[in-house]
């Protein structure tokens, strides 16, 4: 890595039908309850937050086909791809190919919002000791999880709902032990928000 931060890519494009089909609204437009860390805040913001405390760069990848989200991270001072929904694997290689130059890439997802700063910075430090790295958490890994630029033409080349686990192949990721339950933490339905 060089001693480079990798670009984050925030991913916001998928279109959270399961949350919706629950009776939910748009799960990344809903505010943090109160009780929880970054309460108030929309999920995607509070996504976002970590990321740009501790990486220079990060680029949201948002459906064309909700403005809505686009909107409230460009209004927070994230710039915006704005992509078709077709996909966790095209959001991620249209993000790796608009930010072809990056040393690497942490690649987190916009409906984890609990995972910590110190965690994001934990994994992009990892980069160092190896071209994949993620957290875990008793043996479990999560996210969000990192590439080196060796993987860059492989993930720009993902297609569909395939997601870069498919680029590892037999690549063991560096682990980083965190206390961070955050990085199991996803929103996929209005009952989600942990006890």
């Amino acid at each position: 890595m060089n001693g480079s931060p990798p670009q984050g890519l925030l991913l916001a494009a998928g279109k959270g039908s399961r949350f919706r089909q629950a009776g939910g609204a748009d799960k990344l437009l809903c505010p943090i309850p109160d009780g929880y860390p970054r309460q108030g805040l929309a999920v995607a913001l509070a996504a976002l937050e970590p990321l740009r405390r501790i990486l220079p760069r990060v680029l949201a990848v948002v459906s064309r086909d909700n403005e809505a989200v686009g909107d409230l991270l460009r209004d927070a001072g994230c710039p915006v791809l704005s992509v078709d929904s077709d996909g966790l694997g095209r959001s991620i290689a249209l993000g790796v190919s608009r930010t072809a130059d990056a040393a690497g890439w942490l690649i987190a997802l916009a409906d984890m919002p609990f995972i910590r700063a110190d965690t994001i910075a934990a994994v992009a430090a990892a980069l160092g000791k190896g071209p994949v790295a993620a957290p875990c958490l008793g043996g479990r890994r999560g996210h969000p999880v990192a590439f080196g630029r060796v993987f860059g033409p492989a993930l720009a080349a993902l297609t569909g709902d395939v997601g870069a686990r498919a680029v590892i192949g037999d690549q063991v990721p560096v682990s980083v032990e965190v206390d961070d339950p955050g990085i199991f933490l996803d929103i996929d339905h209005p009952a989600d928000w942990p006890k």
